[in-house]
């Protein structure tokens, strides 16, 4: 198979809408620092300028070798801390994704809550055509790709089944905004072949350090009680609803974390030995989003403990999640 014919076929893929391709009140948040947090960030991409973004995921893996060379060599990372049961990798010295591993590792299975995708955010169409041509020169298995037309995505799975995106934003200003303050968003086909076409076809020399996670996107039991943890709770904005899925952001980014039923309708709690997300962690820029949420949390009776990374807890399905504030 030649490479324009894979690509080929990878475009195909992307004009599944993404329910199919998964099974084969405003507040302060929502515009706090549109404007001023970004301006002295202008090296960061907009996710993370706003007042919470994704910082890290944690992976519980079976093969660790296996699955950190993945993730080296196909995405790019590069081990920032190594150790016998699990290592640390990032972009640049930034750290992005712990995988683990344990004795009694268990594979979850398809429709357990947890890891829909983990999404990479690059800092541009340059350096997601860069990366396409990298991987394509690596033999890549692609799952999908679609133009949401906020941002442009490619789509693939590690080793062990866990879901990944690698994206790109399109600029904030060539979004088109609902009167309610929601986003529209859309699965369109991409052009693989005309992205690798334009593409650098220099050596890749791995994610650069504005590259970042730029959302979750999770598997959950039900959408209602994802909206009333992930708005309610947390503080963050719908900004975007899907059959069977919503999207939530801060700050009027479309989302950093997405929610979807598509393969795990009615999904209870995950156990500690099963495979996939372990955990993440948000960052707050804004440290009245954090008091807010952290008492939220309090009135409900919502187990959080104090950390050395922050505040943890865990959602309605047993993902972890650590909130903590900027450095």
């Amino acid at each position: 198979m030649t490479r324009r014919t894979m690509l080929a076929l990878g475009a195909g893929l992307a004009a599944v809408p993404i329910s199919s391709r998964a099974d084969t009140g405003d507040n302060a948040m929502d515009t706090t620092g549109q404007n001023a947090i970004g301006q002295n960030a202008a090296d960061q991409s907009f996710a993370l300028t706003r007042p919470v973004h994704v910082g890290a995921a944690h992976l519980v893996v079976s093969d660790l070798d296996g699955v950190r060379q993945f993730y080296q060599t196909m995405l790019g990372l590069k081990v920032l801390e190594q150790g016998m049961s699990g290592t640390v990798l990032g972009a640049g010295e930034r750290p992005l994704l712990t995988l683990t591993t344990r004795a009694d590792t268990r594979r979850a299975p398809r429709n357990a809550a947890g890891l829909f995708h983990t999404a990479f955010l690059l800092p541009d169409r340059a350096e997601l055509g860069h990366w396409l041509a990298h991987a394509v020169h690596q033999g890549v298995r692609l799952d999908g790709a679609s133009d949401h037309l906020v941002s442009e995505a490619i789509y693939l799975s590690d080793p062990e089944g866990n879901g990944i995106e690698v994206y790109r934003d399109r600029s904030p200003d060539e979004w088109d905004f609902h009167a309610d303050g929601t986003v529209e968003m859309a699965t369109l086909a991409l052009d693989l072949q005309g992205l690798y076409d334009q593409a650098s076809k220099t050596a890749w020399g791995g994610m650069t350090d504005r590259s970042a996670i730029g959302h979750m996107h999770l598997q959950v039991g039900n959408i209602p009680e994802a909206d009333r943890f992930y708005e309610g709770v947390l503080g963050l904005k719908k900004m975007a609803s899907y059959p069977g899925a919503s999207f939530f952001g801060a700050g009027t980014y479309h989302h950093h974390i997405a929610a979807n039923i598509w393969n795990s309708r009615g999904a209870t709690a995950r156990d500690g030995a099963m495979t996939g997300l372990s955990g993440y962690s948000l960052t707050f820029n804004d440290k009245a989003a954090l008091d807010t949420a952290l008492a939220t949390l309090e009135s409900l009776e919502i187990p959080v403990t104090r950390t050395a990374e922050g505040h943890t807890l865990k959602d309605p399905w047993g993902i972890g999640l650590t909130l903590g504030a900027a450095a």
